[in-house]
């Protein structure tokens, strides 16, 4: 379905607003219910002797700018995925990328502790290549192993055995307490210093999608469309690796886990905005940086006063949204 550019110009003017009031929600609501005057004068007079202050500058405001952050890489993540590879079941969380970072950030712990939060945020994007690396690799030596549904299951039986694995090691090294955070979203403890320094590895991540967004609507009409009007479908898969790896890892490293976010948000986007990925992408990451925030405000009150983990409210929207598709899809590829 093809929309008119003027839809995702209103998402684009009009994304700050959704952005400002996904922030106060957050700010406002919690286990401690804070007023808005207490808001504006902890921004702009902060007094460090005032626990109402205290909580905004040092837990909320952090809370929400990294949702915010998480919900936009991996929803970013998604739509270049599903626009390179043609697979409207394609997300980081299905396809081995989120258990990648994982694994490897289980063995930065284990063996390399006390690292510096930028090696932990490279680190991740290794283990992200790493995971997709194995999931590709492997569906290449399969029979239609590219197929939507073949490649999930694939995606899901290597996303498994990485996190057997690093479970096994977290236990046998008694780091087990330490590295289930990084299995359940820890976005309610997300350290201030690391969200500082995901930032500009999210903007890089964001930028080379960016750069290759004509080329993923091109690419995502299929190979032989793409080869015929003479684009390098070599680089630009390697280059929307590169966008992914670099998101999903950084995400990875703040956060911890989130399912299911890569593969909701560009389904809706293009419904909404249509196939064109100039728009695509940054619609998604708008969509889905708000769409993370508001869960993680939802999470607060499914279990009032205690908090549920961010990634059971991910994964209630999620996995319906998966089966849906898998029902009415079948294992055709999009394009």
């Amino acid at each position: 379905m093809n929309k008119t550019n003027w839809i995702p110009s209103i998402i684009l003017i009009t994304s700050p607003l959704f952005i400002v009031l996904a922030i106060v929600l957050s700010v406002l609501y919690g286990a401690k219910d804070i007023d808005a005057l207490t808001v504006w004068h902890a921004i702009t007079q902060f007094d460090k002797g005032n626990v109402d202050h205290n909580i905004i500058i040092t837990s909320r405001l952090p809370r929400v700018i990294a949702a915010l952050c998480v919900g936009a890489f991996l929803a970013i993540s998604g739509a270049v995925m599903q626009g390179v590879t043609r697979n409207y079941l394609a997300d980081p969380s299905i396809m081995g990328v989120n258990d990648g970072s994982a694994f490897v950030i289980t063995l930065a712990m284990v063996f390399f502790p006390g690292l510096p939060n930028y090696q932990m945020i490279l680190l991740s994007m290794v283990g992200s290549a790493i995971g997709a690396g194995l999931v590709f690799g492997f569906a290449s030596l399969l029979k239609d192993g590219f197929s939507p549904v073949r490649l999930a299951i694939i995606g899901t039986i290597i996303g498994t055995f990485l996190s057997s694995v690093a479970t096994a090691v977290a236990m046998y090294f008694q780091v087990s307490q330490s590295v289930s955070v990084w299995y359940n979203a820890k976005i309610h403890t997300v350290n201030p210093e690391m969200l500082w320094l995901s930032i500009p590895f999210g903007i890089l991540g964001l930028l080379l999608a960016l750069c290759i967004a004509k080329s993923v609507t091109i690419s995502s009409l299929g190979d032989d469309i793409a080869v015929g009007l003479g684009q390098r479908t070599k680089w630009v898969k390697i280059i929307s690796m590169l966008s992914v790896v670099c998101l999903t890892g950084t995400a990875v490293a703040l956060v911890g886990k989130i399912a299911f976010v890569g593969l909701v948000i560009p389904h809706l986007t293009r419904f909404i905005v249509g196939m064109d990925y100039r728009f695509v992408i940054p619609c998604s990451a708008v969509i889905g940086a708000t769409f993370l925030a508001l869960c993680d405000v939802i999470s607060r009150f499914i279990n009032f006063p205690f908090e549920t983990p961010i990634g059971v409210v991910t994964v209630i929207i999620g996995v319906p949204f998966f089966l849906y598709l898998i029902r009415t899809r079948g294992g055709e590829r999009h394009g």
